[in-house]
């Protein structure tokens, strides 16, 4: 059986990103017995300039992106029904908040380490998206952390403090270096991407593609 090591480039602010790990997981099913995947996610601030309060997404996006509030609408029915088709369920309403989010990638460097990384992505972006939780408060950050069996304690401790910042600026800095500027972005074996919430289709014939390739550099 193959192993492919796919770092995942995304930020938990990003819906497309969920929606691309799901469909990810598709494949991944669906190749069960031929292709192993060992996972990573590395950090990415879509909002790096946010202030700590956060912002109204409305506002957000008419001011980033220039959308009136009717492509608003069509944008999150869009995103409500990939999200159906994905399995995840997306939950919006008119109190909703965009965030900095570098405090929970520094949770994340931290749940690398003990091997727990992926389960708190994924609780975070069921927070944020289905469950409608703010994650600029510590409180329900330290939830999160405690829902996947991780110690608050500790996580308080991280929080409070400068733990894990270096790491997380350094992954960034390699992110940038590589011109990566679109997420989700899903790297495999380090020398092959694919940008965007991708069909699990798409990640099939991929993978297939990429050890039938690296079969073929192996035998020559």
């Amino acid at each position: 059986m193959k192993t492919l090591k796919i770092d995942i480039v995304s930020d938990v602010m990003c819906p497309w990103c969920i929606i691309g790990y799901k469909n990810l997981e598709k494949a991944l099913s669906e190749l069960h017995g031929e292709i192993n995947a060992e996972i990573s996610w590395k950090p990415f601030e879509l909002n790096p300039n946010m202030p700590p309060e956060g912002q109204d997404l409305n506002e957000h996006l008419t001011q980033k992106y220039g959308l009136t509030p009717e492509q608003s609408k069509d944008n999150r029915q869009r995103l409500i029904d990939a999200g159906k088709d994905a399995d995840f369920t997306f939950n919006f309403d008119d109190k909703r908040m965009i965030i900095n989010s570098f405090d929970c990638h520094r949770l994340l460097a931290w749940a690398a380490t003990l091997n727990k990384q992926t389960e708190l992505k994924l609780a975070l972006f069921k927070a944020h998206f289905s469950d409608l939780v703010n994650l600029n408060e510590q409180s329900a950050l330290l939830d999160i952390v405690a829902s996947v069996g991780l110690d608050t304690d500790r996580a308080q401790e991280i929080l409070a403090g400068g733990e894990f910042f270096q790491e997380v600026r350094s992954q960034q800095s390699d992110i940038q270096q590589m011109g990566i500027t679109t997420v989700p972005t899903f790297i495999i074996n380090e020398q092959y991407a694919l940008t965007g919430g991708q069909p699990s289709a798409a990640f099939v014939q991929a993978f297939k593609q990429i050890t039938e390739e690296e079969a073929q550099q192996n035998a020559e």
